[in-house]
């Protein structure tokens, strides 16, 4: 590989919230990479730092121009770049976008387990969350409840939806028909669309996203898709981000609700970066998508193997998804409290994951593992996962042991 992934990057003193969090622990929660980003973005921010002086910056038709050229050449997605609207990033735009296209009180319907911030958003805003859980299998595999979603949908309060595409934390493509029927649905009860498309550029080799706004013209004049390079390239601190709303009224709304909230201007940093890694960082991407696609055949490796090792009735099941460094690992027959399966494991395991309660639905079953991390390190992390597992499995079943 021209890249390496391979090599421990030491983050303590540089303020990392995911490192600082854990304490003593190995993070393996919040997602955040522990890789350098791609050495083109290093390189351009250097250039910046070396000018010498911050002030402020403007967005220039380059931004926009980098966002049509990826999208169109990764994605086959055709965007005016009229279109495209900055943002410092893709949660202060949602909870903007909460405020801005709906009254207080009106339901937002996600479906879950879904990503944890969506909640904070909806509820710190005034709105009801309206979760319409997906339906899973008890072997690794969900899908829409379309009947309950309907419902949630009609309900006269319910007046937006987020939808994460791809989603996170079941690490699910959503394919061209399930989009095209969300986006039908959503336009025949009147609710407005908002799809958090972050981790779009992080999928397996061999499989690839669908945009929401792709699939038809009720989907495109319906929606606002939220986009950025910094889940992708490991740069959020730099807070840069952009929505695309192709229906131009409710491209006034949201650009009104963006500079209302005054998350609309970049910092000195923000335009350099995201040229770069548009523009120059695709190679590096595609060793990335490859390493990390390692990593997770590594960890069910692993997995297979430890359930190898215990009776049938206590295995854990990681499930099975083709997007985002995150796995979802089915807990259930070892504990229906991952919330104190995870205080246990950072406290006697030293490993630090993300409580599943955390995103709704079925969740309290369920850990999130980041595995964007070198391979060794992962592999520690994992190992510390199962010793744990065992030891905790051994306290709550000591006659099967």
């Amino acid at each position: 590989m021209t890249y390496d992934f391979d090599t421990p990057i030491d983050r303590s003193g540089t303020y990392s919230l995911k490192w600082e969090e854990a304490g003593d622990a190995l993070p393996m929660w919040v997602a955040d990479m522990d890789f350098q980003t791609a050495p083109v973005i290093r390189e351009a921010l250097r250039r910046r730092v070396e000018h010498g002086v911050f002030g402020y910056s403007i967005v220039p038709p380059e931004w926009n121009q980098a966002y049509v050229d990826w999208w169109g050449r990764r994605h086959g997605l055709a965007i005016d770049p009229d279109s495209l609207v900055f943002c410092t990033g893709v949660v202060p735009a949602i909870s903007s976008m909460v405020r801005k296209l709906t009254t207080p009180n009106e339901n937002v319907v996600i479906m879950t387990p879904v990503y944890n911030i969506f909640f904070n958003s909806i509820l710190n805003n005034g709105c009801r969350v309206l979760e319409s859980p997906l339906a899973y299998d008890g072997e690794g595999h969900y899908e829409i409840d379309w009947a309950d979603f309907e419902t949630k949908l009609a309900d006269p309060q319910t007046t937006l939806m987020i939808l994460c595409n791809p989603h996170n934390p079941i690490d699910r493509i959503w394919d061209c028909e399930t989009l095209e029927r969300i986006g039908e649905l959503c336009w025949k009860h009147h609710v407005t669309v908002v799809s958090d498309e972050i981790h779009c550029d992080l999928t397996d080799p061999g499989f690839d996203y669908v945009p929401f706004a792709s699939v038809g013209e009720h989907c495109a004049m319906n929606s606002v898709t939220c986009m950025a390079p910094t889940k992708t390239f490991n740069i959020a601190g730099l807070n840069s981000a952009a929505v695309m709303i192709p229906n131009p009224v409710l491209r006034h709304k949201v650009w009104r609700a963006l500079n209302t909230d005054e998350v609309a201007e970049p910092n000195a940093f923000a335009m350099d970066a995201t040229l770069a890694a548009f523009n120059e960082g695709e190679p590096w991407l595609n060793e990335l998508r490859a390493y990390l696609a390692g990593n997770k055949a590594t960890a069910r490796a692993m997995f297979d193997k430890y359930n190898a090792s215990v009776p049938a009735d206590r295995r854990i099941i990681m499930v099975e998804g083709h997007a985002t460094y995150l796995l979802w690992v089915d807990c259930s027959a070892i504990t229906h409290d991952t919330d104190a399966l995870c205080d246990y494991l950072k406290r006697e395991h030293k490993v630090m994951f993300s409580e599943g309660s955390e995103y709704g639905g079925n969740g309290h079953d369920f850990v999130r593992i980041n595995v964007a991390c070198p391979r060794a390190r992962m592999i520690e992390g994992l190992a510390r996962f199962i010793d744990g597992l065992l030891a905790y499995r051994a306290q709550s079943f000591p006659k099967m042991d």
